[in-house]
């Protein structure tokens, strides 16, 4: 396994300096790192950091981060995508992560669905050519992210295939879809190749894999097994630093 930490929470304990967040990961001896928005960020010093551990960007989030539920903010996401995607390749990250946005009341879940396949469509459009592909990502909606609209990963997976573009995936986060109930080989069966990234963490509390309840390694096997070759997202909260953390994870999915 090849893995990837999201040092917007791994790390931050250990320094306030986010690039310097990339050097402990380097030296901590993951394979990558990946951040949310790219924009609140100093991208030289990111890029200087990058450079200095050789570390791989996994991933980053297409921003601005709006409701793509509503038809009405597409133009402004798919005008943010290009910049984004300039960005990913500036930083050689292969994954851009959108999220859906809230179900919008007055609408109907047929309209926004439609909605999301329009927008991704016409996202495939802005990011070919680029070698960048973005990411739907299905949230938990009954601890993190109440109201949000694409709690299904069955769903999500529908309207990456209603687009049927190689530019548009899904980012399969194990932690949000275990905690809506889902079972990992149900609910991807015949469609692994349809996963961009993939994120774990464990439940109750969102921390390390290994220290509550999940089974983390049981998905995380499935879908090597099944085609998945990308990176793990290590996006979890550490519960008694990021050393002692990795160390559990380790434990509980496997030495690298």
């Amino acid at each position: 396994m090849k893995y990837s930490a999201c040092i917007e929470w791994l790390f931050a304990e250990e320094s306030p300096d986010f690039a310097n967040r990339i050097r402990l990961a380097g030296d901590a001896g993951l394979d990558a790192v990946e951040f949310w928005k790219w924009t609140e960020k100093d991208i030289p010093a990111v890029e200087k950091a990058l450079a200095e551990t050789k570390l791989a960007l996994s991933s980053l989030v297409a921003e601005p981060m709006i409701p793509l539920t509503d038809p009405a903010n597409h133009d402004a996401f798919l005008i943010g995508l290009r910049a984004s995607a300039h960005m990913a390749n500036r930083l050689g990250a292969k994954v851009l992560i959108a999220q859906a946005g809230d179900d919008l009341p007055g609408r109907t879940r047929a309209e926004q669905h439609q909605a999301l396949v329009d927008c991704m469509t016409q996202a495939a459009d802005v990011l070919a050519g680029t070698g960048v592909v973005l990411g739907l990502e299905p949230l938990n909606t009954l601890i993190d992210h109440k109201g949000y609209f694409l709690h299904s990963t069955v769903e999500g997976l529908d309207i990456i295939d209603e687009v049927n573009r190689p530019e548009i995936r899904i980012v399969y986060d194990i932690y949000h879809s275990l905690v809506m109930g889902e079972e990992t080989a149900k609910v991807l069966d015949g469609r692994v190749d349809r996963v961009a990234h993939v994120h774990v963490a464990d439940h109750p509390g969102r921390n390390e894999p290994g220290s509550r309840t999940l089974e983390l390694s049981k998905s995380l096997n499935w879908l090597f097994d099944n085609g998945y070759d990308g990176f793990v997202g290590l996006e979890y909260r550490p519960t008694a630093g990021t050393k002692s953390s990795l160390e559990t994870t380790f434990r509980a999915l496997g030495s690298r």
